[in-house]
């Protein structure tokens, strides 16, 4: 038929031209060695600040996140109450700090010389002297009863997240530097959290319980490190440096990434070096959690506390930490891939290939189907280019936009692009293409005199 005779001679003529455009590009290697290589530079040098920022912004979003963000800052270290681990240790520096505060032994002392001046009988008063040291061992188990059954009560967990939040307003001090607050960063990097409103809960549950003794016990001023040593030391580095660029340090990254990209001469291949660099220093960032728990432990681990205790807090503190490198290795490796599938290489090509073909397919029979967008998809054709990159800078800013990022986030992110993505193939009508309607009409209009002659000559 005309149409298809038509259809064929417009496929044999664009592959005509692609073969021309292939020939060109067979010379071009020769213009190409009179180019500049400043462009080269300078894509190359954004690329690598680009990567080597990315960790750091990761490193002062964190610390912020943590320590400036009092819901953060809470879900963070409220649940280290319920950590069996941590109420033992808790509950060792309470009877600990009331032991050496409150002279139990003078207490019991002076009780047994004030019943000695009874005048009781001579086997009484031996009979004091004997229960003497059982009497204060007896006073020192009833307090550290007290105190783990408080540590393990829901009371506790409400008291501990009080304390926290009370003190959250001075968090940014620990990192800033300043003096007299609850919560404190000595010089050599141990973040403590005081223990006065906890020994005072003990107190009084002491005196409501019909123990008298207890109200002797003195204000007392105890504290229990949670982070310790050269990796807060160094959050409060980053976190300086954070606080120097600001909120925008993450957007530095990603515009000199964006630069390094529109300066690439061979674009595809420059967001692939990005993306696996990336992915490289995230795994690396992971690693280097891995090496400051070791090192974290080793530090604190006897002297300080428990080892059980330590990995509990260290895990406590970089759970966040670990779920956002997790996010961003796996967005790098979207990158990667998406990098790969719009390259240079024979299966991209042969890959992109058969999905324009399936596309082909599908407009095809949208169109059979009565479903020809026309004009809108001949408009979307036309904008196809700046439409991706809307598609994709959205998502972008959407995922720069939730703090912290997750893997959750990422995939839906990513597959909201694809949705887009697929959407805008299915529905844009490339410009010199026969809508498939048009063409069964042609067709249909050829066929009927034909018909009508066939008919007319049955009836002769």
């Amino acid at each position: 038929m005309a149409g298809n005779d038509e259809l064929e001679d417009l496929r044999r003529r664009v592959a005509e031209l692609e073969a021309e455009n292939d020939g060109l590009r067979s010379d071009a290697p020769a213009t190409k060695k009179r180019r500049n290589p400043t462009r080269s530079i300078l894509s190359a040098v954004a690329l690598v600040l680009a990567i080597l920022l990315a960790p750091v912004a990761v490193l002062g979003t964190w610390a912020r996140l943590e320590l400036v963000d009092t819901d953060r800052f809470v879900a963070t270290f409220a649940p280290l109450a319920d950590s069996p681990e941590v109420q033992a240790y808790v509950s060792d520096q309470i009877v600990t700090a009331i032991d050496e505060n409150v002279d139990i032994d003078g207490m019991v002392a002076d009780l047994a010389d004030g019943l000695k001046g009874l005048d009781l009988p001579p086997r009484a008063q031996d009979a004091i002297g004997l229960l003497t040291a059982p009497a204060a061992d007896g006073i020192r188990g009833l307090i550290a009863s007290t105190v783990d059954k408080l540590v393990a009560s829901p009371a506790f967990a409400d008291v501990w997240e009080q304390a926290l939040r009370q003190t959250h307003s001075r968090a940014v001090a620990i990192i800033q530097g300043q003096e007299g607050t609850a919560i404190q960063l000595s010089a050599d990097g141990t973040l403590s959290l005081e223990l006065d409103v906890v020994i005072e809960s003990v107190k009084e549950r002491l005196i409501e319980n019909g123990f008298g003794f207890a109200s002797s016990i003195p204000v007392i001023h105890k504290s229990i490190p949670l982070v310790t040593a050269d990796a807060f030391v160094l959050v409060r580095t980053v976190y300086q440096v954070a606080i120097a660029a600001g909120y925008w340090l993450p957007w530095v990254a990603l515009a000199l990434a964006a630069a390094g990209i529109a300066l690439a001469r061979n674009r595809s291949r420059a967001l692939l070096a990005t993306g696996i660099g990336l992915v490289a220093t995230f795994l690396l960032l992971g690693a280097g959690l891995g090496v400051g728990k070791m090192f974290f432990m080793g530090t604190v681990s006897p002297s300080i506390m428990p080892a059980a205790t330590a990995e509990v807090l260290f895990d406590q503190i970089t759970e966040m930490m670990h779920s956002v490198i997790a996010a961003l290795v796996l967005l790098s490796a979207f990158v990667v891939i998406g990098a790969w599938i719009t390259g240079r290489s024979r299966p991209a090509k042969a890959l992109r290939t058969s999905g324009n073909a399936a596309f082909a397919k599908a407009r095809e029979s949208a169109d059979r189907s009565g479903l020809n967008t026309r004009g809108f998809g001949a408009a979307l054709d036309r904008w196809r280019p700046a439409i991706i990159v809307i598609v994709i800078a959205l998502g972008v800013f959407i995922l720069f936009m939730t703090r912290p990022v997750s893997v959750g986030s990422v995939v839906w992110t990513v597959v909201g692009i694809l949705v887009a993505l697929l959407l805008l193939e299915v529905l844009r009508r490339p410009a010199g293409s026969a809508p498939v309607v048009e063409a069964a009409e042609a067709d249909a209009a050829e066929q009927q005199p034909v018909e009508v002659a066939q008919e007319e000559g049955a009836v002769r």
